[in-house]
C-alpha cells in the first residue's frame, strides 16, 4: 500500500468560481477505477473523492454568498472554517483504515485563503496561512497533483449557492489570486486551460499527470536501489 501511495498523489482541482472544478471531479470519479489508475498491469485502488466542504459551512454554520462580499468579519470567519472543514476532511480521507491510499479533492486548503485575500485583505490571508490547519495542508498539497482551473471559460452558471463574479474583470481578479499565493508557496501546479472544454480532455489532461508523477517516483526508486 505504501509503494501504491507513492505512485498515485493525491489530486487537488482549485480554481476560482465558476471554472468546472466540481464537473472535472465527478468526471474523474466515473472514470477512475481499480484497473485505469497507473500504468499498464499496476491495480491502483479508486481514489477518495473529498467533496467541496464549503456549500456544507455555508449550510451548517448559516452563511450566504452574500456575507463573502458585504461583510469582511463575516467573510473571514466563514473562510477559517472552510480551512478547518478542508483540513478535517483531508484528515479523515488519510486515516489508516481508509480503503484508498490517495484522493481527489474539490478544492482545497488554499481556496478559503485566496478569497480571504481578495475579499478581506492581504492581513487576513496572512493571518490563515499563519495557522496550523494551512500548515499541514500546504505539506500535502506540494507532494500532490495541482489542477487550476482557469477562469475565462465558456460556461457561468449561477446555481443560488456559489459566489458569482462581476464581470470578467473580477472573475480574473481571483484567477490572479490564486497564481499568486501558488507562486508565493512554491506550489507546483498545471492549469485547464479555459479553453479545454472537453470533459474527457480534461480528464486526460489530469490522468497524463499522474502518469508523470508515478514514472518519475519510478526513476527516483531505481535510482535509490541502484546505489
Amino acid at each position: 500500500m505504501a509503494e501504491e501511495a507513492t505512485q498515485c498523489r493525491n489530486v487537488y482541482i482549485i480554481g476560482a468560481q465558476c471554472t468546472g472544478k466540481t464537473t472535472l471531479v465527478n468526471s474523474l470519479e466515473e472514470n477512475f477505477d481499480s484497473s485505469n489508475c497507473g500504468q499498464p498491469g499496476e491495480q491502483m485502488p479508486k481514489p477518495t473523492i473529498i467533496r467541496e466542504v464549503a456549500r456544507t459551512v455555508l449550510r451548517e454554520k448559516k452563511f450566504s454568498r452574500d456575507d463573502i462580499t458585504n461583510s469582511p468579519s463575516r467573510a473571514l470567519q466563514l473562510q477559517k472554517y472552510i480551512l478547518e472543514a478542508q483540513m478535517e476532511a483531508e484528515n479523515t480521507a488519510s486515516k489508516s483504515d481508509n480503503p484508498s491510499p490517495w484522493y481527489i479533492c474539490d478544492r482545497s486548503g488554499l481556496d478559503p485563503i485566496v478569497y480571504a485575500r481578495v475579499f478581506v485583505g492581504e492581513e487576513a490571508a496572512e493571518d490563515m496561512l499563519a495557522s496550523e490547519e494551512w500548515q499541514e495542508l500546504e505539506g500535502r498539497m506540494k507532494t500532490g497533483i495541482v489542477i487550476l482551473c482557469e477562469a475565462g471559460c465558456s460556461w457561468l452558471v449561477d446555481d443560488g449557492t456559489r459566489l458569482m463574479p462581476d464581470g470578467m474583470e473580477d472573475w480574473m481578479r481571483v484567477d490572479d489570486a490564486y497564481r499568486k499565493l501558488l507562486a508565493a508557496r512554491e506550489i507546483d501546479y498545471v492549469v485547464c486551460s479555459r479553453n479545454l472544454v472537453s470533459r474527457a480532455e480534461r480528464v486526460q489532461l489530469v490522468k497524463e499527470q499522474l502518469a508523470l508523477l508515478a514514472a518519475s517516483t519510478r526513476s527516483t526508486v531505481g535510482v535509490q536501489k541502484s546505489r
